[in-house]
């Protein structure tokens, strides 16, 4: 499991350059991954989602634009500092929070919805963050998980797997400055586990009609749940 102390110290370092890094890495792609993130929640206007593990806000902002209020939370304050100024004209739809997935400054079934991209990978205890997403959404709310993937097959896959461990942490070198966090993202995408695994993972948590789809060939993926409308979340 990630230490807490050492991966906010990174994202601390590298939050200056971190969404340009993630648009040079990404060729842009990103942008459309947090947008079939939204699309995967369903409507969100005028509902309430809780992004942990905000980072920079991008995903956020994603579901201000399509009109929902948002409660952005991460524990790297360097991070939020990137993040606050994207609310723009937009800032009273949008909440950017210093704390921690593992404890979620919300109280039991607060929100509709709940995002985490890209962030789940580095939480201290995973089961956990999952459980205490649950708890601060409705009965019948829904999850969206967005995270990098390791794409299928000999060839495309082999090709990523060589992009992905020998030239991205170069990338990172030469535009953060820090290459530690562009080594310490290979080896936990690696390391994470398959669609499949993290889908039964979700279930285990308490989340119901869990599924996930491949974006991009496997580079990425999206997860989802949602609440038992028995209200399994209000625990």
């Amino acid at each position: 499991m990630p230490e807490p102390v050492q991966v906010r110290s990174m994202f601390a370092r590298i939050a200056g350059r971190y969404d340009l890094l993630n648009r040079v890495l990404s060729a842009g792609i990103d942008r459309r991954w947090r947008r079939a993130a939204v699309d995967c929640v369903g409507t969100v206007e005028g509902r309430l989602v809780v992004d942990a593990c905000c980072g920079t806000g991008d995903l956020s902002m994603e579901f201000v634009r399509a009109g929902a209020g948002v409660v952005g939370v991460d524990f790297t304050p360097e991070m939020l500092a990137r993040a606050k100024p994207k609310r723009g004209a937009r800032g009273g739809a949008c909440l950017f929070v210093h704390g921690d997935a593992l404890r979620l400054p919300l109280v039991n079934g607060a929100a509709d919805a709940c995002s985490v991209a890209f962030g789940l990978r580095n939480v201290a205890d995973r089961h956990a963050a999952m459980g205490e997403m649950l708890r601060v959404v409705r009965p019948g709310g829904r999850l969206v998980v967005l995270e990098f993937s390791t794409p299928p097959g000999l060839l495309f896959g082999g090709l990523y797997r060589l992009y992905f461990t020998r030239i991205l942490p170069l990338v990172g070198r030469c535009v953060s400055r820090h290459d530690d966090a562009y080594r310490y993202l290979p080896r936990t995408v690696l390391e994470w586990p398959r669609p499949d695994l993290l889908e039964d993972e979700l279930e285990r948590s308490g989340w119901e009609e869990c599924g996930h789809r491949l974006l991009t060939g496997g580079i990425a993926c999206l997860h989802w749940g949602r609440a038992p409308r028995g209200g399994a979340g209000e625990r």
